[in-house]
């Protein structure tokens, strides 16, 4: 077969695979499995991905893919995916692409035709409202919210109508400012701080917006955080 006769090479297949946020025994068989067959895995951290590969005895070719240096690494990808390696990509912890790295590669690979395939598990957004207590018929998940004051009280006074639960991340450090901020702007709404979620000080802190930002032990809170704030009309129960 002469050379130009030659069918195209097969694009490999880019895998979105959700990682443990915090207990290592959350990860799926089917993760595991991916990862052991992939090529390489593109993560956040590699001191935190090798971690994960190791319980599980995995050896693999890592690469780093962090923010704000994406598009460094983006063409490296690329080319393994375009030649037929099939990619791993993972996050520090949870689900790649929601609040974490990720979207710039998948948006850049399906525009070439390359194939993306969720391998879905833990992701904190999901593991918070499930055990939140407050509606999740109906939520907006808005990831972390701007640094500054006045883009969160523009933020805030923007969702003053929104129905459903709204849905932060946020350090735990800032839970306090932020709910002060939230006072300000939506009036007392019930919430939910869900801490460190399936780690060994993982706890939910339940209570309004109003007796929240006055408890002094939050400014004493340390780790990741989710935040979630009952939507308009929702009463804080007594």
């Amino acid at each position: 077969m002469a050379p130009d006769d030659r069918p195209p090479r097969k694009k490999g297949r880019l895998f979105v695979v959700a990682t443990p946020i915090g207990n290592l025994e959350d990860i799926t068989m089917r993760a595991l499995r991916i990862l052991k067959e992939v090529e390489a895995v593109a993560c956040e951290d590699t001191r935190r991905t090798v971690k994960i590969l190791n319980s599980h005895g995995i050896k693999k070719r890592l690469i780093s893919y962090y923010q704000p240096h994406e598009s460094r690494r983006i063409p490296q990808i690329l080319s393994l995916l375009e030649s037929g390696r099939d990619i791993a990509l993972v996050t520090d912890a949870g689900t790649p692409a929601i609040s974490d790295p990720g979207y710039p590669l998948l948006r850049d690979a399906l525009d070439r035709g390359i194939e993306v395939i969720p391998i879905p598990g833990p992701c904190a957004l999901t593991a918070a409202i499930s055990a939140s207590g407050l509606p999740a018929h109906r939520f907006l998940f808005l990831g972390f919210p701007p640094p500054k004051a006045a883009g969160q009280k523009k933020l805030l006074e923007s969702l003053a109508g929104e129905k459903g639960t709204l849905v932060f991340y946020l350090p735990a450090r800032k839970a306090a400012e932020f709910l002060e901020a939230v006072r300000a702007a939506l009036g007392d709404r019930p919430v939910v701080i869900a801490r460190e979620l399936t780690k060994i000080h993982e706890e939910f802190i339940r209570g309004s917006s109003e007796s929240l930002a006055e408890e002094s032990r939050l400014g004493q809170l340390k780790g990741e955080t989710v935040v979630l704030i009952g939507g308009a009309g929702r009463s804080v129960r007594k």
